[in-house]
This record gives structure tokens, C-alpha cells and sequence, in this order.
């Protein structure tokens, strides 16, 4: 018998993809608010849920006796709510998901994000260390950042009480195949008029992100552990430290880049999970790969 796995926020962007992939392997129990219009999608049983709602999140959790929980449904943004209801919706889901999943004994992969670094800030900071690791201190500044800094302190005490493996990813700003939004900005970029860009021109596609997922799930670790979750270079096509010293003026004195390689590093991905990010904008913007078809 296959092992089940929970995905929340299946209809989503990045958790469809998850799902879609997941369900070669295992038994999905895609969670989301609303169904989709095709419920006969194979591997996969779709459950429509409020997870801010801690008994029908809890509910849910136990009766289908997951072996692992994949958490990717928050709001991604506050474009279109207000910050504080940003803040309660994914703060409070997160923790009713994750503790239904250590009391279950599931394993746990989820999101967090980039964010926690202070990439939102309106004029963002220089990081104090480049690349940027796991351990770069945090800077939160608006209500989702915020809250992903919430959902990682709720891993702490879920892995501190029930004793189950956590990886909490941090992605970058997550791009699908055949439809980069990075495009536009790498086009009007110059050197001569750069400024400062939050997440120093980073990104990530969507099927390293689904890697990574399937990485921690199947890699054992014990504990809490957080994971950058980047692609390998930036956006631009130009050496990363020449653009974050146009773009800032400066560089930090710890400063270790290499050519266009990304401004974060992925490298305890690498070696606990035996990741890398293997696709890049250059071959990724104009490829034709088809998509969940259940969305």
C-alpha cells in the first residue's frame, strides 16, 4: 500500500504541481477550500476544508491517518487583503495543520518563504552576509512575512512536543515554465540605473520546488530543520555581486559570489537532502510543459 500524504492548498499555484507529481507514489489527500470541477483525478482524493477552523483541520488530519503532511495553503501575498487578516489566516492555519500532524506522528514539509529575510522592505537592507544561508538573521516586516516566521516557530513546538521530522522551505519568488514573470524586469534592467531588489534578483521554478518537496519526504532527518529554496543563479544573466553593488552601492564584507550565481545558498539542501536546483530562466521561460489539469 502506498503512503498517504495530505497536500494543503492543492489548487493553489505551487501546491497543484506538488500534487500532480505526488500522486505517482502515493496516496494524495488534497486539501483546499473549495473542489475542483474534475474530482476524478487518479491517486488523488480531494477534501474540501477551512484549515483556520482547528477541528475540521484536526479532523481531517486524523481520519485519513497521514504518513506525511505537505502545507503549502496560505495566502501568498497581502495584494489583495488586509495584512492583519493575512496575518490570522496563515499564523492560524498553519499551527491547526502542523499540530494535528505531530499529534498523527506525520512527517511535515511546508512553506514558509524568502520573505523572512526583509526582502518585502520597501528600501531594502544589504544582507549582513553574502550568499545568504539559512542562519542570516530574520527581518520581518510586513503581516505575511510575519506569519511565516509564526508557522516556523509553530514547527519548533510541534517538533518539540510529538518528536516529528519538519522541513520548513523558504522559496523564492516561485516562476512556472513557459510564463517567468522575472522576464519584464531582467529585460529593463541596467547596471547604470539599478536599485536595490529585495531578493538580490532570485528566483526559483516550480519543479525544483516540487524537488525539494519530494527530497525532504523521502530523506531522513530528525527535527526542525528550514531549507532556502532557490534556483542556482539570478535572473539577470550578469554577475550577482556587480548587480547588488550597482544596486546598493556597496557589498557586505563577507561576500563569497561567484559569477551569476544566486545571492542565497541552497547548500544545506544539498547536503541533507541531497537537493540542487537543476532549471534555470535560460532554458525554463520558453518551455512548453504541461500543467496540473485539475485546476
Amino acid at each position: 500500500m502506498a503512503d498517504t500524504v495530505i497536500v494543503t492548498g492543492a489548487l493553489g499555484g505551487s501546491a497543484s504541481w506538488i500534487v500532480d507529481s505526488l500522486r505517482t507514489d502515493y496516496d494524495v489527500v488534497a486539501v483546499d477550500r473549495e473542489l475542483p470541477a474534475d474530482l476524478d483525478v487518479e491517486g488523488v482524493s480531494f477534501q474540501a476544508v477551512d484549515l483556520t477552523e482547528r477541528a475540521d483541520a484536526w479532523e481531517t488530519v486524523v481520519d485519513h491517518d497521514p504518513d506525511a503532511v505537505v502545507h503549502f495553503g496560505n495566502i501568498p501575498h497581502e495584494e489583495n487583503h488586509a495584512g492583519g487578516y493575512v496575518y490570522e489566516n496563515n499564523a492560524l492555519s498553519t499551527f491547526n495543520v502542523l499540530e494535528a500532524a505531530g499529534r498523527a506522528d506525520a512527517d511535515i514539509v511546508w512553506a514558509s518563504s524568502e520573505t523572512v529575510y526583509g526582502t518585502h522592505y520597501p528600501d531594502p537592507e544589504l544582507p549582513e552576509h553574502l550568499p545568504v544561508t539559512e542562519e542570516h538573521p530574520t527581518r520581518p516586516w510586513n503581516a505575511y512575512e510575519t506569519s511565516k516566521l509564526a508557522g516556523e516557530a509553530a514547527a519548533e513546538r510541534v517538533k518539540n512536543a510529538y518528536g516529528v521530522s519538519i522541513a520548513s522551505i523558504r522559496p523564492s519568488w516561485i516562476q512556472y515554465p513557459g510564463r517567468y514573470v522575472v522576464t519584464d524586469i531582467r529585460e529593463a534592467f541596467s547596471m547604470a540605473s539599478a536599485e536595490n531588489f529585495g531578493n538580490l534578483w532570485s528566483y526559483v521554478d516550480i519543479r525544483d520546488v516540487v524537488d525539494l518537496v519530494e527530497a525532504a519526504l523521502e530523506t531522513d532527518f530528525d527535527g526542525h530543520e528550514v531549507f532556502n529554496a532557490f534556483a542556482a543563479d539570478n535572473f539577470l544573466g550578469v554577475p550577482t555581486a556587480d548587480a547588488i553593488e550597482a544596486g546598493y552601492g556597496d557589498l557586505p564584507e563577507d561576500c563569497a559570489l561567484s559569477g551569476d550565481e544566486s545571492g542565497f545558498s541552497t547548500a544545506k539542501a544539498t547536503e541533507l537532502l541531497g537537493w540542487e536546483p537543476t532549471h534555470s530562466w535560460k532554458d525554463a521561460e520558453d518551455e512548453d510543459v504541461d500543467e496540473p489539469s485539475f485546476v
